[in-house]
C-alpha cells in the first residue's frame, strides 16, 4: 500500500476481536483483516467493512495484547487487537 506521502506500508493479516456493542455492530466476534501496521489502519479497515462500527469505534478502548493503546501504535506480528466498548456494571 502506498500512503499519501509516498511511503509504503505493507498490508498483512491482523486479528481483531470485538466485544459487547462492537461485536453487535460488526456482526462477528472476531475476524482477520489485511491492514496496515497501525491500530488506526486496522480500525479504518474494520469500519470500511462494517460501517455500523463507526460510532462504536469513536468511544471504544483499543487493546493490543491486553494493554490499552492509541491509534498510532504499530501492531506486531501475532499480536491481537481488541475493540472494547465502554460498559457499566455493578
Amino acid at each position: 500500500m502506498t500512503t499519501m506521502d509516498g511511503s509504503h506500508r505493507p498490508l498483512r493479516p491482523v486479528t481483531l476481536r470485538y466485544w459487547a456493542g462492537a461485536r453487535d455492530a460488526a456482526g462477528v466476534s472476531e475476524e482477520t483483516f489485511d491492514a496496515g501496521p497501525s491500530v488506526g489502519d486496522i480500525l479504518d479497515a474494520a469500519v470500511g467493512a462494517h460501517p455500523a462500527l463507526r460510532p462504536v469505534v469513536a468511544v471504544c478502548s483499543v487493546l493490543v495484547d491486553g494493554r490499552a493503546v492509541g491509534r498510532d501504535v504499530v501492531v506486531g506480528d501475532d499480536q491481537v487487537v481488541e475493540l472494547l466498548p465502554p460498559f457499566a456494571g455493578g
